[in-house]
């Protein structure tokens, strides 16, 4: 971990308004798959147990950029038709754990996953977007909500359709969300492909049994909660680990408990905004300068940390 330095809970600028308790509730889904230095709740005030057991850490160097993911809900079906025709996947049996597998490009060319679909949906940008999200609610007909997580991917870059619409001058960089995306796409129906190939990453699903209230799992394996939990390269921020966010006017406490191809620095952060349009709207405009402050246990910030 590169050089880092402690801060006082008194340099956290709202610390004492945040609500400790809901910041407690979700570092205790996750703080079992921690080792022995992590603090396991017992019962005590949420602030004081923060305050008693962790040190606040600065790693890297502010400004950090904040943005936003959450979980789509898009229309489906469990077998293909004239309208829904673009699927989900399961990943390919022989999917390589230490190396790059097919690009985008070259996987949509050769059919390679040809049954292996999962689900079908009616637009390949839902299924790309859900791809970049990493988890989804698909809607089916009857009523019943099928959710489906990350189940691997092929091990390339991800590239943003996002800036390369931007790098082409169809969309203006202030102008750019998820809902611009959905505009452009819906006007240029014959360009889609292309630009979806841009990216040569792909991401594979599996089918999960998760509560309707429930989040989607985050790299944990256990459910990420909206508000509070924060995807992090954990290559700086120790996963499980309580994070201070600081951008614009607001501040809390958050739970490192996802990762994200994009997400990389010890200054990047992606805010989980829950699940739906509404948490889709609020993550697609979310670029926000701030900073992150990592909660070391004692022994830990001591060690690593001036």
């Amino acid at each position: 971990m590169r050089a880092a330095r402690r801060l006082a809970f008194s340099r956290l600028a709202g610390w004492a308004e945040d609500d400790h308790a809901a910041a407690l509730a979700t570092y205790a889904l996750t703080v079992d798959l921690l080792g022995p230095d992590w603090p396991r709740p017992e019962g005590d005030d949420a602030r004081a147990f923060f305050e008693r057991h962790f040190r606040p850490v600065l790693i890297g160097t502010p400004p950090a950029l904040l943005t936003g993911y959450y979980e789509p809900e898009v229309a489906g079906t469990e077998a293909p038709d004239d309208i829904f025709r673009h699927p989900l996947y399961a990943p390919p049996p022989d999917l390589p754990a230490d190396r790059p597998w097919l690009s985008r490009a070259e996987i949509e060319a050769g059919n390679l996953l040809a049954g292996r679909e999962l689900v079908w949906l009616d637009s390949p940008v839902e299924a790309f977007l859900a791809q970049v999200q990493g988890s989804v609610r698909v809607r089916l007909a009857d009523g019943r909500v099928r959710r489906f997580g990350f189940a691997g991917k092929n091990g390339q870059d991800y590239r943003s359709i996002g800036a390369e619409l931007v790098r082409r001058g169809e969309i203006a960089a202030a102008e750019m969300s998820a809902g611009a995306i959905r505009d452009w796409c819906a006007r240029h129906p014959g360009r889609v492909a292309d630009l979806l190939r841009h990216s040569p990453s792909f991401v594979f699903f599996r089918a999960l049994d998760l509560p309707e209230g429930s989040g989607p799992l985050g790299c944990m394996g256990r459910p990420v909660t909206a508000g509070r939990s924060l995807a992090v390269d954990p290559d700086h921020v120790p996963l499980g680990a309580p994070v201070w966010v600081e951008g614009d006017a607001s501040a809390s406490l958050m739970i490192a408990q996802d990762t994200g191809s994009a997400i990389k620095g010890a200054e990047r952060g992606d805010l989980f905004c829950g699940s739906g349009a509404e948490a889709g709207e609020r993550a697609g405009k979310m670029r926000i300068s701030g900073r992150l402050v990592t909660f070391l246990p004692v022994s830990l910030a001591e060690g690593i940390a001036r």
